[in-house]
């Protein structure tokens, strides 16, 4: 699988977080204590020290590129996951895109701007939601990523018709969290994201089964 554009872009969101934290760093030092966590009204709850608060996202960021990078390797379904390619590229510039923008907010938020941290990772989440959306409905049957249940593995229609309907909740959720968060009410954005987690898992995990149940050409679950 061609990785070189995800880790191009990779690269220069890494580059953009080191800059912001270096920049953060030569405001508040690396000991100063700073807001490190939100509640759902997006009032800081939780402190910490500067170097965990700017330093942790850029460490993760490499982590997830180094994932997205490993997993094409270890993927038994390996031609399903080459013929996924693009959905694959898409997924994992939107999640490098979502650390970039919280690294820049946690980092604003710490040198002592007021940065309504709620709503603006509920864009940023809302705007990856519907590219996942957009993109689930061509991601093939593989073990490492999609809605994985016992039943999408072992057929095919489940698995395409279940992201089908996956990619469809993604992307109608998505736009809602992107309405609510430019309204600007933090409760909004958080009741949303739980009430969407609360809705999806269900829906899918019992669709899943029941297109399952119905193809004659289903293997064992």
């Amino acid at each position: 699988m061609n990785l070189r554009n995800l880790y191009r872009i990779g690269v220069v969101a890494l580059l953009v977080q080191a800059g912001v934290a270096a920049w953060a760093f030569s405001q508040t030092g690396l000991l100063a204590t700073v807001p490190t966590h939100w509640g759902p009204d997006g009032e800081v709850d939780g402190y910490g020290p500067a170097w965990l608060s700017f330093g942790l996202v850029p460490v993760i960021s490499v982590a997830v590129v180094a994932m997205f990078g490993l997993i094409p390797r270890i993927e038994p379904r390996r031609q399903n996951l080459q013929l996924s390619a693009s959905a694959y590229r898409q997924m994992g510039v939107s999640v490098v895109g979502l650390m970039t923008l919280v690294e820049v907010g946690v980092c604003l938020a710490g040198t002592g701007h007021d940065v309504p941290m709620a709503l603006l990772i509920g864009l940023g989440i809302g705007v990856m939601f519907m590219v996942l959306g957009n993109v689930m409905g061509t991601v093939r049957s593989n073990y490492m990523f999609g809605v994985r249940t016992p039943w999408t593995l072992a057929s095919d229609l489940s698995w395409d018709k279940t992201h089908r309907l996956a990619g469809r909740l993604f992307f109608v959720a998505g736009a809602a969290l992107v309405v609510v968060s430019l309204l600007g009410n933090p409760f909004l954005v958080f009741g949303l994201m739980l009430g969407f987690i609360v809705l999806v898992l269900p829906v899918t995990f019992i669709y899943s089964y029941r297109v399952w149940k119905a193809d004659p050409d289903r293997r064992p679950s």
